[in-house]
């Protein structure tokens, strides 16, 4: 992951205006921002899942499965869930499998169906690095007021529902 540390001056970037005419200054510095705490959260969320001997895919498959009614779901439910290809899952399940955290489990009659189910040393996992988790992101969050929070995840939420117009 790229993580953006020095974010562009007022200066440089209105000497990337006068380059690029009508390029929107004050957009694009708020949008670095973004991305530079963005990846600033990424990585500290790393470094504390690190603490665990977890990466932020096995974590996030870990949780899912956590969510599940019966703590099982398919590799590509969990693929879709977590944003990534199902080769991507496949490896997240096989390392998370290796460490006896989650078990495959073969249908009776149709050998291609395939569901990963969270092992009870997944569990212990999870009851590990959970507390630990909500302590953590609960202290990062408590520097907002209430107001300024939901503030945030309106903004976020308006910012992803625009995304379309930046992909190619």
């Amino acid at each position: 992951m790229l993580l953006l540390k020095d974010l562009p001056s007022k200066t440089s970037l209105l000497k990337l205006a006068a380059r690029y005419p009508g390029a929107d200054v004050k957009a694009i510095q708020e949008f670095a921002t973004i991305l530079s705490v963005s990846s600033d959260l990424s990585a500290a969320l790393d470094k504390l899942l690190n603490g665990h001997g977890l990466m932020q895919g096995r974590w996030w498959v870990l949780v899912l499965l956590l969510r599940e009614e019966n703590l099982t779901s398919s590799p590509s439910a969990l693929a879709e869930k977590v944003g990534v290809t199902k080769a991507t899952m496949t490896g997240f399940i096989n390392g998370l499998e290796r460490e006896g955290l989650v078990s495959r489990l073969t249908h009776g009659e149709d050998g291609r169906m395939l569901k990963i189910q969270l092992t009870p040393l997944g569990q212990e996992k999870l009851d590990q690095v959970v507390p630990d988790y909500y302590r953590k992101v609960g202290a990062l969050m408590s520097a907002l007021s209430d107001s300024q929070r939901e503030s945030i995840i309106e903004a976020m939420k308006i910012l992803g529902s625009n995304i379309s117009v930046i992909k190619v």
